[in-house]
């Protein structure tokens, strides 16, 4: 294992009744893993219920959490504030919602040695029919593009090197979800090694989802289009 410090970051959108849950579990985790140092940035993006104050007072109850705010929704300005706002050599993100098991990051630290950039895929999804559905449809779209052959590309749990951030092109994507694809894609042209885990994924504590709305997936293909434009 590479990693000895480890940045962790949740995108937090209206998840005011799960954040407290899912941060905690982490902290018992990070605190058994074998880390000279770990920081939580939990990046509140547009949050229409109380997950500020609740991102706030976490972050004053510990002194290695810290809050960002945007002032608007969308996963991909999400995930870009919270790798510019990580300090680690290695960035693990996961969703705030509670559908995976923060413990299972042990599989993605095993795989440090070996690879730049850590996907996940999950042994079984507790999604409806419809996210499911949007899903497929969003990976054949990957392939017929991009030539992209990952399990399942927007899994959101995932592991990156600072070194792959620092050397691939400023990533683009803001609201969708294309944001965990062009990662990968530039990624893979610049000579990264990519690698896949198997993780469990479990019905949402509270709350719903945001991402098959359907302004979400227009945007996401807006932002596959361009990036295809760009690279072709």
């Amino acid at each position: 294992m590479k990693a000895d410090s480890l940045s962790v970051f949740f995108p937090v959108h209206n998840e005011e009744s799960n954040v407290p849950f899912v941060v905690e579990k982490a902290i018992v985790v990070l605190q058994k893993l074998l880390l000279k140092e770990y920081e939580i940035i939990l990046v509140e993006n547009g949050s229409k219920d109380k997950s500020p104050e609740v991102t706030d007072a976490l972050a004053k109850e510990h002194p290695f959490i810290k809050t960002v705010h945007l002032p608007q929704g969308g996963y991909g300005y999400a995930l870009r504030a919270g790798f510019s706002n990580a300090k680690y050599d290695w960035i693990v993100y996961t969703d705030a919602d509670g559908q995976f098991d923060f413990s299972e990051v042990t599989k993605f630290l095993e795989k440090t040695d070996q690879a730049d950039v850590i996907y996940s895929f999950k042994v079984k999804r507790s999604d409806n029919f419809f996210r499911v559905l949007a899903a497929k449809g969003w990976a054949l779209s990957l392939f017929l593009f991009f030539g992209l052959n990952i399990k399942d590309v927007d899994t959101g749990f995932k592991m990156v090197s600072k070194k792959v951030l620092e050397k691939i092109p400023p990533l683009e994507s803001t609201i969708g979800g294309m944001i965990n694809a062009e990662l990968v894609i530039k990624a893979q042209k610049a000579g990264f090694k990519i690698a896949q885990v198997a993780v469990h994924h479990y019905p949402r504590l509270a709350g719903s989802p945001t991402g098959v709305k359907p302004k979400v997936i227009i945007k996401s293909y807006l932002d596959l289009f361009k990036l295809w434009w760009k690279i072709r």
